[in-house]
């Protein structure tokens, strides 16, 4: 089992930044891909950025340019800075782990950017 704990959300204004840290804990040796994924509401989980164990990064076309996925395997941790924020980032994000095929997700953090 591996367990995700969120942290860093909260209300922003627009053109503002946030960093979300998710820590990894239990069962974490061959963890693979980290990510993070968003639900706004009355909406789907959608991805938000992926980043493997050697680093290779994948980004959502809507966030390119203003967010930036970062992992420090000694520390078993994500990051996640988000800069420019927009109305349309308002969602509960939430952290991914993939290890030996299965994903194991956190319970969220919320995410309101609004003036």
């Amino acid at each position: 089992q591996v367990q995700l704990v969120e942290s860093g959300g909260g209300l922003v204004q627009p053109g503002g930044s946030l960093r979300l840290s998710c820590a990894a804990s239990g069962s974490i040796f061959s963890i693979n891909t980290m990510g993070w994924y968003r639900q706004a509401l009355g909406k789907g989980r959608e991805l938000v950025a992926t980043i493997t164990k050697i680093g290779r990064t994948n980004y959502a076309d809507t966030v390119k340019g203003r967010f930036t996925i970062s992992r420090d395997n000694a520390e078993n941790t994500v990051l996640l800075q988000m800069n420019s924020l927009e109305p349309e980032d308002t969602a509960v994000y939430y952290c991914d782990a993939e290890r030996l095929g299965m994903n194991y997700w956190g319970k969220g953090t919320p995410v309101t950017v609004s003036s």
